[in-house]
Formats: C-alpha cells, structure tokens, sequence
C-alpha cells in the first residue's frame, strides 16, 4: 500500500512534522490495516537481498539514478525520499531494511491470487525489493504466476536486468539467483 497520502494527512494533522515515535506508531497502524496472506521472509530470502544490496550508510545514487541508503532503502519509513546527503547509522539501516521487507511483504501477499512456497516468495520478495512495488504489481511475472504459469513466470524474472536502460551485471546475476530460489522446490 503506498503510504505517502497517509503520513501527508498525519502530517497536517500535527502541525506539519511528525517525531519518530509518531512515524512508528503511525506505521503500526497501517500494517494492522493490511489483509491478505501472511507470509514472511526467511532468513534464505534476507540473506539473498543482502548479498546483493550492501550496507551505506551515506546515501548514494544507485545504478538507476535513484538516491538509495542503508540496505537498498529508497524512501524513509515517514515516505520521504532519500536525497543526495542523508546518511543513517548502521542501526537506523537494520530498521529501514525491516520496514522495507514488511511493506514488500504486503506488496507480494497482497498481489498473490496462487499459493507460492518459502522459496517461491523469498524469491518474489527479492525481486520486489529491487524493482519496487509498482513494478512488480504490472509485472508480466505476476500475471503469469496468478495464471499459475509457474514456469513461464520463472522466465521472467530475467526481464528485470537493465538499469536506466542498459544491462547490468549484478542485476544479471540477482535475477539468476532469485530464479533459482524461485524454481527450488
């Protein structure tokens, strides 16, 4: 669910700012709102996002061109974009990266008609973590799984290895291995 429209109101609720403690609770409270399946990441799928998404704690401009921190965050818990000077402590990233896994975790589950196993959703949540959430949701992968094309879906994920419109390596090689997950019974 994109949560920016509700800390915008959340925001003009309390006077234009919202303390860490606000965003927190705030955050506690939209997850309650999320239905659906529920699974979650094993340590199989963490270990592959962070095998390919490294610790900064300076914010960077990743191969996309997009400003990103900690473990491949993109947008703050609070829905602010990262921008070029932000930096976090290594503390701050875990807590990034937790919230980003939870919110793609809804992303998938929610966007699942078909029941997938560990495997199968580690590597989704993978994919997802990378290429966000719109993404995925339009993704020829989804619809394809959906129509339990399980096989053809798999195909897929290669698709997903360009960045600003050429073919990067490490994407290359994330695709493989989230394809391999995916395919592992």
């Amino acid at each position: 669910m994109d949560r920016k429209p509700f800390f915008d109101a959340a925001r003009v609720l309390a006077g234009g700012r919202l303390t860490q403690v606000q965003v927190d609770q705030l955050n506690k409270a939209a997850d309650g709102l999320v239905t659906g399946s529920s699974m979650t990441t094993s340590q199989t799928g963490i270990n592959l996002i962070t095998s390919f998404e490294n610790l900064e704690l300076k914010a960077y401009l990743c191969p996309a061109g997009v400003w990103t921190i900690g473990f491949g965050t993109t947008v703050y818990p609070d829905a602010t974009k990262v921008k070029k000077g932000d930096t976090c402590t290594a503390e701050q990233a875990k807590a990034y990266f937790a919230y980003d896994l939870k919110r793609f975790e809804n992303v998938v589950n929610n966007g699942l008609t078909v029941l997938v196993n560990q495997n199968q959703f580690d590597a989704l949540i993978s994919l997802t973590y990378n290429i966000g959430e719109t993404a995925f949701k339009k993704s020829t992968l989804l619809k394809l799984l959906n129509a339990n094309k399980f096989t053809e879906a798999s195909d897929q994920f290669t698709v997903w290895n360009k960045g600003n419109g050429k073919v990067l390596n490490g994407l290359v090689r994330r695709r493989a291995a989230e394809r391999v997950l995916f395919l592992k019974k």
